[in-house]
């Protein structure tokens, strides 16, 4: 049933949108180096990664997935069918990002601020972690009849097909190769379809990569839903795994999962499909990045031209 939300976590992300970095208040060396690629791409498959789009940089993601393997040849297991989303992703700073996507599954519009609180850095400090916030809104825009989750007779009130997910992902690059990160998170739904279903959803998931070779890295993620939450024998927990490819300025990603949607209501708390019983989508995404925007490029000319002058 329909609950009010706290207020939006994004007030709690503006204080630290100008750029300054919690180890200068804490008075660690300004010349820090900071670890980076601890993910080829700022997701993992369906998650958001430790990584953030740099600054001045737009991300356009394409997000992919066929139908489930097992539906047998008639359906050509799973490739006559298709769910898509197409995001947007920016760099405000390089610690601030934020995000647009519209998916296919349930024709929803998603969004995202998404802020790095700490950042693991190699020398100049000692942070041995990367600590990121994610708060993220989701609208469904189906048309009444077509929503699942509404009853005969229900109103269709705006505010019903509002969700919102709250995310914080703690995680390490130990070494060159693996990288390993704990996603804890809670989801809200504005609406659910019984009164026994509880409106927040605790969950917590875990992800990592491991490093193949220079281009090509192997990807894990699982979400569980935290038990006691409401009647959910309908739905499973997520799980995917698959590989990453960069290929210059793309960064190609085949997986398995077992979840249809790519925005965190659908991932995490509406996945159906039970992975170990063949309800498997086979997927890709693909990332492209655009620099929009080069905040060091005066830094450069100016000490081009110092450098000229001496």
């Amino acid at each position: 049933m329909q609950r009010s939300l706290l207020p939006f976590l994004l007030f709690t992300i503006a204080p630290f949108a100008h750029g300054q970095d919690l180890l200068s208040l804490l008075g660690e060396d300004s010349t820090v180096i900071y670890t980076n690629a601890s993910f080829k791409t700022t997701r993992v498959i369906n998650s958001h990664s430790l990584e953030n789009t740099a600054h001045g940089v737009l991300d356009f993601k394409i997000g992919h997935r066929f139908g489930m393997v097992n539906e047998g040849a008639s359906q050509f297991f799973g490739l006559d069918q298709a769910t898509i989303r197409l995001g947007l992703d920016y760099g405000v700073t390089d610690q601030l990002m934020v995000g647009v996507g519209r998916s296919s599954f349930q024709k929803t519009v998603d969004g995202f601020v998404k802020y790095k609180l700490l950042r693991q850095c190699d020398g100049g400090c000692h942070t041995p972690i990367t600590v990121a916030l994610v708060a993220g809104m989701s609208v469904t825009t189906l048309a009444a009849e077509e929503v699942p989750w509404y009853g005969a007779g229900r109103t269709d009130y705006f505010t019903h097909r509002l969700s919102y997910s709250f995310q914080a992902i703690i995680g390490r690059k130990f070494n060159e190769s693996f990288t390993l990160q704990l996603m804890p998170g809670l989801v809200h739904r504005n609406l659910v379809a019984l009164a026994a279903e509880r409106n927040d959803l605790v969950n917590i998931g875990v992800a990592g990569r491991y490093k193949l070779t220079k281009r090509l890295a192997f990807n894990g993620e699982y979400f569980h839903v935290l038990p006691d939450q409401g009647p959910r024998d309908q739905y499973q927990n997520s799980l995917s795994m698959g590989f990453d490819i960069e290929t210059g300025g793309h960064v190609f990603q085949l997986h398995f999962t077992n979840s249809t949607g790519m925005f965190e209501r659908a991932f995490i708390t509406e996945t159906t499909g039970e992975f170990f019983k063949g309800d498997i989508h086979y997927g890709f995404n693909i990332s492209r990045v655009f620099t929009l925007h080069d905040p060091k490029k005066k830094a450069r000319e100016k000490a081009a031209a110092s450098g000229a002058l001496n």
